[in-house]
């Protein structure tokens, strides 16, 4: 971890670039001084030295012979190694420690003669063809007074001074790659020491991001980056004292949003959604997940929602409104309240709406109008005919006693209607409470519709209709109220009687399928119109008003069917074809399943 940080390399690199630097420099300055040490030392001695040829070459440079000056030259050459050269003013050579004079060139143009010639000495450094070979000269004039005599030039091969300086360079260059090596592990060491902390820093912020609090940096020194270190692990508590509580408010957040029946939406500035619960999610047509982070508009297809959110938030106010909303066939009524949403300053930051589903509210709403406007109806019609009876008699005491008969049958017959809708009221009334479930025992479905059947078996007869049915002789254990039972074979049967022509038929049938029992009771009567299939089981609800009050209907039959069979654990069902008759089906759940038999026979039928 430590070898792939790019902050230790790049210290690294800088002390690198620094140690290696200051090497070289140093490595050059000091090659350069020695070179220029050996060169000036050089000169002195070639100096030295050509001051004794001087002294040795003075008699011949003043004309005078001296046959021994070529032997002598040779002489002190071979002795001190030294390359000795005695030259004429002309530049002619008349004597050289290593060539023989007759054969070498005129030396007057050579640099350091020329220079020796208007000075003290004249040197220079070039490669001898001579002697093959870089070589350093000095020549010094050699003068009587004011007349030049001639020059002195003593020279020496450069090569050992370059062996020196090589030799002085290898141990410069050794010394300081050692220092330099020293100097960059060192360097290594230290820039580690000085990233590591800030490395250990970076995976401890990591590990922060990620969401782990529970990895505190080791502090190991008591400088700035110590206080560092302490520093951000205060920091990491505090962080995580307040990332415990953010996540604690949003969970109670989340789980209140989640447990509302409401629908609850937010949204920030722009409209994009921030929250949405799976309440408002069903409600609005949208998917909770996807929906997050997407404009509210493009989210739902309920087009109100996003217009009373951009109102609110254009407005800056509580605003309130109701839509309707069609999904899958469904009609539902959704009552809409939105607020802006404010951050920490104040200013507004999105909005947030609450969704209701009020259509079952509204749906009672209307049930409750439909029943107060039929039960005011029902009742003022009896309680009419009877006032008016009654009056007629008061206002006629001679009253024929024929005629009084007549009018007391027809309020018997209102009263017994009356007492026949506040009984059914009073039934209707209990099963829809909280009490209405009757406690429930193991019942024969049989004996209560043969009980049923015996009842009304007469007024089938009266009529001319032909009825048949279908028990099975083993029992038919059902959980129930037995009486309630007997209210749904009773209503079913009498509403057949009822809407069946004379010379019709009802069937009156049970069946176990093993799981369930199902009463089925079966006519030929005028038959319900598909329109009103799905309402027949509301109360007061009639297909034709007129003829069900004319049959003494309340309208309550149906509803007392549909409520006790709830309040047992069954269900109602309706099949009908206008003109052809209706067939109504009660299924319990069986206290006793077993397989399903066969059909039994029909046990008993009544006719004309």
């Amino acid at each position: 971890m430590f070898v792939r940080s790019r902050l230790l390399w790049k210290l690294y690199a800088g002390y690198v670039t620094l140690i290696l630097g200051s090497a070289f420099i140093i490595g050059a300055f000091v090659s350069r001084g020695i070179e220029r040490d050996s060169i000036a030392r050089t000169r002195r001695n070639l100096e030295a030295e050509a001051i004794l040829l001087r002294e040795i070459s003075w008699k011949a440079l003043s004309g005078e012979r001296d046959p021994s000056l070529q032997g002598r030259v040779e002489d002190l050459g071979g002795r001190i190694g030294t390359r000795f050269t005695v030259i004429r003013s002309d530049g002619v050579v008349i004597a050289d420690s290593e060539m023989d004079p007759a054969r070498m060139d005129n030396h007057g143009d050579r640099q350091e003669v020329r220079a020796a010639r208007g000075g003290e000495s004249g040197t220079a450094t070039r490669f001898s063809d001579t002697v093959g070979m870089r070589m350093m000269y000095l020549a010094i004039p050699v003068r009587r007074g004011d007349h030049l005599l001639g020059f002195v030039r003593a020279s020496l091969p450069l090569t050992d001074v370059d062996r020196r300086l090589g030799q002085i360079r290898a141990v410069v260059v050794l010394t300081v790659v050692i220092a330099s090596a020293l100097a960059l592990l060192i360097g290594f060491f230290l820039a580690r020491r000085v990233t590591e902390p800030l490395v250990r820093m970076t995976r401890a912020a990591m590990a922060v991001a990620g969401g782990e609090y529970d990895h505190p940096l080791e502090i190991l020194s008591n400088d700035e980056v110590g206080d560092l270190g302490r520093a951000f692990n205060s920091m990491i508590e505090q962080l995580r004292a307040r990332m415990e509580t953010i996540v604690l408010d949003r969970n109670k957040v989340v789980a209140i949003l989640s447990s509302m029946v409401e629908g609850v939406i937010a949204v920030d500035r722009s409209e994009k959604v921030l929250h949405i619960n799976s309440v408002a999610a069903r409600i609005i047509g949208a998917d909770a997940d996807r929906a997050v982070g997407r404009r509210i508009s493009a989210a739902t297809h309920v087009r109100t929602v996003s217009e009373l959110l951009s109102r609110t938030m254009r407005e800056v106010r509580d605003l309130t409104s109701e839509t309707r909303v069609v999904s899958g066939g469904d009609e539902r009524f959704i009552e809409m309240k939105a607020s802006p949403l404010r951050d920490r300053d104040d200013r507004l930051a999105g909005a947030v709406l609450v969704l209701h589903d009020v259509t079952e509210l509204r749906r009672l709403e209307a049930i409750r109008k439909d029943f107060v406007a039929n039960i005011s109806h029902e009742l003022k019609t009896p309680v009419t005919a009877i006032r008016g009876l009654v009056e007629t008699m008061i206002d006629d005491p001679e009253m024929e006693p024929a005629r009084s008969r007549d009018f007391l049958g027809r309020i018997n017959e209102q009263t017994a209607r009356l007492t026949n809708l506040v009984t059914d009221l009073l039934a209707v009334s209990r099963l829809e409470s909280k009490d209405g479930a009757a406690d429930r025992e193991l019942v024969d479905l049989r004996v209560p519709v043969r009980e049923s059947l015996e009842g009304l078996l007469p007024v089938a007869r009266s009529k001319g209709l032909h009825l048949e049915t279908g028990i099975p002789e083993f029992p038919l254990p059902v959980s129930g109220d037995a009486e309630g039972l007997r209210q749904i074979a009773d209503n079913l049967l009498d509403n057949a009687l009822k809407y069946t022509p004379a010379g019709g038929k009802i069937w009156v049938r049970l069946r176990d399928d093993g799981s369930a029992v199902t009463l089925e009771v079966e006519d030929t009567g005028i038959g319900i119109d598909k329109e009103h299939q799905a309402r027949i089981f509301e109360r007061f609800y009639r297909v034709d008003k007129a003829r069900s009050r004319r049959l003494g209907g309340t309208g309550l039959g149906l509803a007392i069917v549909k409520h006790q069979a709830l309040a047992m654990g069954g269900s109602v069902s309706l099949e009908s074809t206008p003109g052809a008759g209706s067939v109504f089906r009660v299924r319990f759940p069986s206290a006793a399943p077993r397989p399903a038999p066969p059909s039994p026979p029909s046990l008993f039928e009544s006719g004309n």
